[in-house]
C-alpha cells in the first residue's frame, strides 16, 4: 500500500503546487467547475439526474461567480450546501446534529422520489436492505446493521472521525470513514450522498484547503460498477478491507489527473472570454457557447449544428442560422468541412498555456 500512497502523495503535491499559481479569481473558477461535477455525479451515482444549468447556477450563486438567469431547485441547492460546508468548514466537529442538517437539506421535501421518508434523523426499527431482481427472486446485496446497535455504532463513528485525524494517515482516513458510514448506513437514503461528502471532508482536512480541487465522485461515477462491487465484497468479507483501501487511492489518483482537464478548460474558458469582452452577443449565443466551452476542445459531442442551437435554445431553425452565422462573421465559429445538413461548426479555441 506505500507505493500507491506515495505516488498518490506526489500527484496532490503537483496538483496543489499548480493551482497555487492560478490567483484568487482562477482558483475561485476552478473550484466551481469541480463543484458542478461533483454535484451531478454524486447524484447520478445514486441514479439521479440533476439540470446542468441547474447546478451551475447554484454553484455560481454561492460561489460569487458570474451566472445568468437564476435556475431554482432545492433539492440542488441543498447538495451544494452539504458539500460546501464539509469543505469550507472541514475543522469543525463533526456531530450527529451536523450529519442530520446534511441529511434535511438533501430532502427539502420531506420525500425521496415519490417516497415518504424520515428526514434529518437516523432510521427506524424497519430492516434495511439494498436489494434487486424482480419480485420474488431479489438477490440481497447489502443488509443494515439492526436499530439496536444502530445509536451505539453512530457514537462509535463519530467519536473515532473526531480522533483519528492525528494518528491515522489522511487519505486511508477517508477511505476508511467511507465504507464504515455505508456499512452504518444511519439514514433511509442519501447515505451515499452524505459517505461522499464525507470523503471531501476527510480529504480537505487531510490537505488543510478549504476548496476541493479534483472530484472523487467524478471518478467513481466512471467505475460504477466496479464501486458497488467492491463495497459489497468488502462488507461481505469476500476480501480483505486493504483492497477497498487501495481501490480507493487509485479512485483519488485517477480523479486528480482528470482534474488536469477541467483546470485547463478554466483557463480556456476565462481566456476566450476575456478576448470577447467587447463582442456584443445575446443570451442564446452566450448560453451555447457555454456549453462548447464547458465541453472542452474536440469534446462538444458531434461538434454544433444549427438543429442542436435550435434544441438548446428553443429558437426557430431561421433565428438559429442567423445567430450562427453572426457568430462566423465575428471569427468566434468556424465551419468544419461539409455542406448541406452535414455543416457542423466549432470554436475559434484560444490557445492557452497551463
Amino acid at each position: 500500500m506505500l507505493k500507491p500512497l506515495s505516488d498518490l502523495r506526489i500527484l496532490q503535491g503537483k496538483l496543489l503546487g499548480r493551482v497555487s499559481s492560478l490567483g484568487l479569481k482562477l482558483e475561485t473558477e476552478a473550484q466551481g467547475a469541480i463543484l458542478v461535477e461533483e454535484a451531478l455525479r454524486t447524484a447520478e451515482i445514486e441514479g439521479q439526474k440533476f439540470n446542468r444549468d441547474a447546478v451551475r447556477s447554484s454553484v455560481a450563486v454561492r460561489l460569487g461567480l458570474p451566472h445568468g438567469v437564476t435556475v431554482q431547485d432545492r433539492s440542488i441547492d441543498g447538495l451544494v450546501d452539504v458539500l460546501l460546508d464539509a469543505v469550507r468548514f472541514h475543522n469543525k466537529p463533526l456531530t450527529l446534529e451536523r450529519l442530520n442538517g446534511w441529511h434535511s437539506a438533501l430532502f427539502p421535501s420531506g420525500y425521496s422520489d415519490l417516497r415518504k421518508i424520515a428526514v434529518g434523523k437516523l432510521r427506524g426499527k424497519d430492516l434495511m436492505r439494498i436489494v434487486s431482481g424482480p419480485i420474488g427472486k431479489e438477490k440481497v446485496h447489502f443488509e443494515a446493521l439492526p436499530k439496536e446497535q444502530l445509536d451505539l455504532e453512530m457514537r462509535l463513528f463519530l467519536k473515532w472521525w473526531n480522533l483519528s485525524s492525528r494518528e491515522t494517515d489522511g487519505v486511508v482516513r477517508a477511505a476508511t470513514a467511507h465504507l464504515r458510514f455505508l456499512t452504518i448506513h444511519p439514514y433511509e437514503d442519501g447515505n451515499g450522498r452524505i459517505a461522499r461528502a464525507l470523503t471531501d471532508m476527510a480529504l480537505s482536512q487531510d490537505e488543510k484547503l478549504n476548496v476541493r480541487l479534483y472530484s472523487v465522485s467524478s471518478q467513481i461515477m466512471r467505475s460504477r460498477n466496479e464501486y458497488y462491487k467492491i463495497l459489497e465484497d468488502v462488507q461481505r468479507c469476500h476480501i480483505d478491507v486493504i483492497d477497498w483501501i487501495l481501490w480507493f487511492i487509485e479512485c483519488v489518483s485517477k480523479s486528480i489527473e482528470h482534474s488536469k482537464d477541467i483546470i485547463a478548460n478554466v483557463f480556456t474558458r476565462v481566456d476566450f472570454w476575456s478576448q470577447h469582452a467587447g463582442t456584443e452577443l445575446n443570451s442564446r449565443q452566450k448560453k451555447v457557447l457555454n456549453r462548447i466551452l464547458e465541453a472542452g476542445p474536440g469534446n462538444f459531442t458531434g461538434f454544433l449544428t444549427t438543429r442542436k442551437y435550435v434544441s438548446m435554445t428553443k429558437t426557430s431553425r431561421a433565428t438559429a442560422f442567423r445567430e450562427i452565422s453572426n457568430l462566423l462573421n465575428k471569427k468566434i465559429l468556424r465551419q468544419l468541412p461539409g455542406e448541406g445538413r452535414s455543416v457542423h461548426y466549432d470554436l475559434i479555441w484560444p490557445k492557452v498555456d497551463v
